[in-house]
């Protein structure tokens, strides 16, 4: 049995305006349609359907919010237990409403997000759980199924593809998805890793950094990097322009475009990758 909300099949939407702005044509993959309202909801389905395959009672990660509130709603889905560790105060305040709304138990710690993640890899070293962060390769399949989508959108891959840098499991996944026909790629990350605003990619340690790498090194890209201010004037234009509501990180391949990721006339698809409703004020 599928353990599914209805992720996935997102929309594609053409971004006039901002075509114009930047003299491209420019498309958004809007991850925040998906049911808890970012990506992470492709990769959770096929995660924790094959935890209970597996036998496991409870589902265990690390998180800046967006992974929390999709593993404790499928966790929820499927009977299962969800065990979420946050870095204290470092997570959005509608995240952790949306784990606590569906019966996930938050496990507060103190530091960065990688002493979160290796709390959350003891816990899960006990019999019966499951570590559902983008480690686990299940998270990793279903979060390609966003590259294949846009294939199946566009017909054909686009020439560059632009998107959130936090701890990089996405850019792996959309490399593994558009196969041999990839874009090029430019993740986007904060300027202050550990105290940007955009806390869903406040990872001072990406843990795919050398897939990362690998791939945009293989296709010509380059991580981009921008500051606070980058990212809130790429929100507000997003939402101003083409009427698309997200979280501060998920503007962060709009803020990379302001930075010439893009040459003129390339067909571009930025990954607008969680809702702003979860962001708070």
């Amino acid at each position: 049995m599928t353990i599914t909300l209805g992720e996935g099949r997102t929309p594609l939407l053409e971004a006039p305006r901002l075509s114009a702005r930047y003299g491209i044509e420019l498309w958004l993959k809007w991850e925040g349609a998906n049911p808890t309202g970012s990506f992470k909801d492709r990769g959770m389905s096929v995660a924790v359907t094959r935890a209970v395959e597996d036998g496991a009672h409870t589902l265990v990660c690390a998180s800046t919010g967006n992974t929390a509130a999709s593993c404790a709603a499928y966790a929820a889905r499927a009977g299962l237990r969800a065990t979420i560790v946050v870095v204290r105060g470092a997570a959005a305040g509608p995240k952790l409403t949306q784990v606590r709304a569906v019966g996930g138990e938050i496990v507060e710690v103190d530091g960065t997000f990688s002493d979160a993640f290796a709390h959350a890899e003891r816990l899960a070293s006990e019999p019966g759980h499951v570590l559902v962060n983008s480690t686990n390769p299940h998270r990793i399949e279903g979060q390609k199924s966003a590259a294949l989508e846009i294939l199946e959108q566009l017909g054909s891959p686009p020439d560059v593809l632009t998107l959130p840098y936090g701890g990089g499991g996405n850019t792996r996944a959309y490399a593994l998805g558009f196969g041999d026909r990839l874009p090029r790629f430019h993740p986007v990350q904060a300027a202050d890793r550990a105290g940007t605003v955009a806390s869903a990619i406040r990872i001072v340690e990406p843990v795919h950094r050398v897939d990362v790498e690998e791939i945009v090194a293989r296709t010509g890209g380059s991580i981009v990097t921008v500051d606070d201010e980058q990212i809130a004037a790429a929100r507000d234009l997003l939402g101003r322009e083409e009427g698309v509501f997200c979280e501060p990180a998920s503007a962060a391949g709009i803020a990379g475009l302001e930075r010439g990721t893009a040459s003129g006339g390339e067909r571009v698809v930025c990954v607008v990758t969680g809702h702003g409703l979860k962001a708070g004020a």
